[in-house]
């Protein structure tokens, strides 16, 4: 279908369902904005089945599609290489994150760690095409010359390059000074300093807005606002926290149980297969086995974490009534998703990078002080397990734990709180929003050739309702972990300790949990995913041994 037809389209069906009038139909070049939470579980939010108030997050999912089976990658950098540029992350230079390449894999292509010039962003091709690039928040793709924001494409842009910083802003994540772990923020490339009143959600909703507001109404925008929450360290003011005392006193098996319910009741829970709940999620033994002491620090740490995920709620809402007052709202492409799967992590984790055991040690971790600006806390691997649950594992793993993460589009034409099974990837949002907006895509940006994109146009499975996609293999690894998807089946590799370091066949959708090996039932179907992976590893330059997993920590 011709590209004014389908707007025409997608403006009708707007009209029929809420009643709009003509004028209120999408125009030809819509605005497009790009939400992005740090580490947030897929049950994290009220529209996939959370206990956390996010009503201006439900508010969105309520009028537009929540997917239920959309991948990222399993840790930051890597899922915002892909976003931005449609390409594999190894082609985009993170194959690997900068704070933890693996010895065997320094100095090769596709473990720079940073954005590669072989790669366009969607910044760069839409200012190539008239558009306003603008972007807040995390950007962690690269500090040097020619890496930074305003040097790939974003014509405004407030950034903290690194992977993660105190969200006061009262320095980066160690007390050294390595630039891999101090925070340094930038805006239009010149070096700024948070101010007294600093917490990030806040600072980076408000520049957004202001970056926005610059632009006006005649020049159509490519905004990207990248949150940190709920990254740790974690961080909150006292008032968020306050909201949610003694929520979580009944531990993480509890909740667990409760998600899985909502989600159940919510249609967003990707499995099919009839579940005993009580054998998913962290167990209740793991919280029964703590001190009353214990759990009541354990419960303070949900309790900060869920703070975190209602005030970067709230700063949402507040770019919405900027983008209503305005009037732009219903000629915007809303787009929220998380960059992988829920943190997972403990102090002694991070015990090897320099500076942080030193930051951590120093920190007023009583239980007093948790959350506040001397703290330094970490989302357990328990309370991930519940975010996460029935998958398996979180951030950093291949497992559905790591990449399976909620996604919401927002925009006129798209039916109204529905839920769809397409099986999704983060590679393939950057040919849907170009793809909308009309932007073609070139192999060249000036005079750099560039790299194809690698995902596809989901837009008329989201506007149809239908999950019945093509299936083509695609392929991802992740320090020595490998996977290959067809649809709903997934191979997947994962080295001891976690994984038997065998290639195993699941039905994602039916065992979400992936406790169910499939590959003595369909030897053709591994075989040839089997190839699949060996053609992608050949391309990519990866060795048959897997590389080295990262030293504990280097997973931001």
């Amino acid at each position: 279908m011709r590209k004014a037809a389908r707007l025409a389209l997608m403006g009708v069906a707007l009209m029929l369902s809420q009643g709009v009038q003509a004028k209120d139909k999408p125009a030809a070049r819509p605005n497009i904005l790009i939400i992005m939470a740090d580490d947030l579980g897929y049950s994290d939010i009220g529209a996939y089945g959370g206990e956390i108030r996010t009503p201006n997050l439900d508010r969105l999912a309520a009028g537009g599609v929540r997917m239920t089976h959309f991948h990222s990658a399993p840790s930051c950098s890597p899922t915002r290489a892909m976003l931005l540029s449609g390409a594999d992350a190894h082609v985009a230079g993170l194959g690997a994150m900068a704070e933890g390449i693996p010895p065997a894999m320094r100095g090769r292509e596709g473990f720079e760690g940073a954005l590669s010039q072989r790669v366009a962003t969607l910044a760069e091709r839409f200012a190539a095409r008239g558009y306003a690039t603008l972007m807040a928040g995390k950007w962690h793709l690269g500090q040097a010359d020619g890496q930074r924001p305003a040097q790939r494409g974003f014509q405004h842009s407030y950034a903290l390059l690194q992977g993660a910083a105190n969200h006061f802003g009262r320095g980066g994540f160690s007390e050294d000074p390595n630039p891999l772990t101090s925070a340094t923020y930038v805006e239009d490339d010149k070096s700024v300093t948070p101010g007294t009143d600093f917490y990030s959600s806040d600072v980076y909703a408000q520049k957004i807005i202001a970056q926005i507001g610059k632009v006006g109404k005649k020049t159509p925008f490519f905004a990207y606002l990248a949150f940190t929450a709920p990254h740790s360290p974690l961080q909150a003011p006292v008032e968020d926290i306050a909201n949610y005392r003694g929520r979580y006193a009944d531990g993480w098996h509890a909740l667990a149980q409760r998600r899985m319910a909502a989600m159940r009741a919510k249609d967003v829970l990707p499995g099919t297969l009839p579940m005993d709940s009580a054998s998913f999620g962290p167990s209740q033994q793991s919280w029964d086995a703590l001190t009353p002491a214990q759990q009541a620090v354990e419960a303070r740490k949900a309790e900060v974490y869920a703070a975190m995920i209602s005030r970067l709620d709230a700063n949402v809402g507040k770019v919405l009534t900027a983008l209503e007052k305005s009037g732009q709202r219903n000629n915007t492409l809303i787009l929220f998703l998380s960059d992988n799967g829920p943190a997972g992590e403990t102090a002694d984790r991070f015990s090897v990078m320099p500076g942080v055991a030193d930051k951590y040690a120093k920190a007023d971790n009583s239980l007093a002080g948790m959350g506040g600006a001397n703290s330094f806390l970490f989302y357990s691997p328990q309370w991930s397990e519940a975010s996460s649950a029935p998958s398996r594992l979180f951030k950093g793993f291949l497992t559905e734990g790591g990449t399976l993460v909620p996604a919401i589009w927002n925009y006129p034409g798209l039916p109204a709180g529905a839920t769809n099974a397409l099986v999704g990837d983060v590679r393939d949002i950057a040919p849907t929003l170009l793809k909308l907006a009309g932007v073609p895509v070139e192999n060249r940006i000036g005079d750099r050739k560039v790299a194809y994109l690698e995902g596809a146009d989901i837009l008329p499975w989201l506007e149809s309702g239908k999950d019945n996609r093509p299936i083509t293999h695609v392929a991802a690894e992740f320090y020595g972990q490998a996977m290959v998807r067809q649809g709903p089946w997934k191979l997947l590799r994962v080295p001891a300790p976690f994984g038997s370091g065998q290639w195993q066949l699941f039905n994602t959708i039916d065992d979400p949990a992936e406790r169910q090996d499939r590959s003595g039932d369909h030897p053709d179907m591994v075989a040839g995913m089997k190839a699949a992976w060996k053609d992608y590893a050949m391309r990519h330059g990866l060795p048959e041994a897997p590389p080295s997993p990262p030293a504990a920590g280097h997973q931001h």
